[in-house]
């Protein structure tokens, strides 16, 4: 049976109880000279954000949808060794030789030749932007063992196409600079926004300089004015002051607000663009608001009601509505008569730990931030401060379990 590489990232990977351990990333090859290269084992992420090394000998089945292992997973975190290649990091992209024809990797397949034995035994390649690749032997091709400066990446970006942005900000991270930022490149604004906001501080920054300013302070405007300002923090105040200024002055405008607070209070980690409606609107109306798919389920967890103008910063702020008391309501009752009396607003100078302390106190998912004149000027979610609360370079995941 053959398996096709580029398949794989995402698959759920399950122990011998039926437990799914976590989801298939990469596979792991070494490369041999005159020989098919064979295949060592599979990346696979475990939660939290964690990549280990699952052997090959250690794979009862790959099946659609599904791979199975038996015995027990080392959870030390995944270090590729040097004689050791990704296959969906490194070979996707590559430009090789079929022949005396120029061709680019497409996919590879794999195959169990002996019981526990697998190799790569196929190459999908294609020539040209013509995306209709032929399958020869791997013996066929050569090129493999080539430094490229140039890879490109719209293969490696179709395998990774169906993960979630944080699972695919793991994989960048794990993989040499230059891929990393190959890929990043190649991604489209909206892709590559998404993707930032869930790397750690050196990788985004290492990405962004590597734009021209013009991309860069698009791709700021894609991002949560939290995020772009968070990131705008890390760089060099030279640098941050000219992205600013190519931004689209609406989409700079909440950004450079954010920057105006201390990074570490509620100012500095609040998001600018919390649900804001009037008191004249229905609950229909705000639980339309609130369906919105690229709403962050905490965001999406309250309404915030406000006297016009309903953006950032908004008339005089009236009150919160939780979404669970939205469902109890009908749909034509006005959100003015549906608001909790018992949230009080916090104040953009808060510290850290008093927001903490406040979210736990009152079990909230999210807290209105509030300014001196009385207007709303965004809200803090839970995941704002566990991004802040977190030690520096959480996301990394270097577990201490292994120290």
């Amino acid at each position: 049976m053959k398996i096709f590489v580029a398949r794989l990232p995402g698959t759920p990977v399950f122990d011998p109880a039926g437990d799914q351990i976590g989801r298939v990333r990469d596979v792991v090859v070494g490369l041999r000279i005159g020989r098919r290269p064979n295949v060592h084992g599979f990346v696979v992420e475990v939660q939290p954000r964690r990549p280990v090394f699952l052997p090959i000998t250690r794979v009862r089945r790959i099946e659609a949808g599904a791979l199975v292992f038996t015995g027990r997973l080392n959870m030390r975190r995944f270090e590729q060794r040097a004689a050791e290649t990704l296959v969906i990091g490194e070979m996707l992209d590559l430009s090789v030789r079929l022949g005396d024809q120029p061709m680019t990797v497409y996919d590879v397949a794999m195959e169990e030749v002996r019981p526990s034995t697998w190799e790569i035994t196929k190459v999908a390649v294609y020539k040209g932007r013509r995306r209709e690749p032929r399958i020869v032997d791997w013996e066929e091709v050569s090129g493999f063992d080539t430094l490229q400066k140039d890879q490109g990446a719209s293969g490696l970006i179709a395998a990774f196409e169906s993960l979630r942005a944080a699972d695919m900000a793991s994989a960048l991270h794990d993989l040499p600079s230059k891929r990393r930022v190959e890929i990043a490149r190649a991604l489209n604004d909206i892709r590559l926004a998404d993707v930032l906001e869930e790397l750690p501080p050196d990788d985004q920054i290492g990405i962004l300089v590597t734009l021209e300013p013009e991309r860069a302070a698009d791709v700021l405007e894609e991002m949560g004015p939290d995020d772009a300002a968070d990131l705008l923090h890390d760089l060099p105040a030279e640098r941050a002051a000219e992205l600013l200024a190519l931004m689209e002055p609406g989409e700079a405008e909440p950004v450079r607000r954010l920057l105006t607070y201390p990074e570490t209070s509620a100012g500095g980690v609040m998001t600018s663009e919390p649900v804001i409606l009037p008191p004249t609107a229905t609950v229909a109306e705000a639980l339309a608001h609130i369906r919105q798919q690229d709403l962050p389920p905490a965001v999406a967890a309250q309404v915030y009601v406000t006297r016009p103008p309903n953006e950032t910063p908004t008339g005089k702020y009236l009150g919160v509505s939780h979404f669970q008391r939205l469902l109890r309501e009908p749909p034509s009752t006005l959100l003015g008569g549906v608001l909790d009396p018992s949230i009080d607003p916090i104040r953009p100078d808060f510290t850290l730990r008093e927001v903490t302390y406040y979210m736990a106190n009152y079990n909230l998912v999210a807290a209105p931030v509030v300014d001196e004149l009385g207007r709303l000027v965004g809200a803090v979610t839970v995941d704002d401060v566990l991004d802040h609360m977190l030690p520096e370079g959480w996301r990394e995941r270097a577990d201490d379990r292994d120290e």
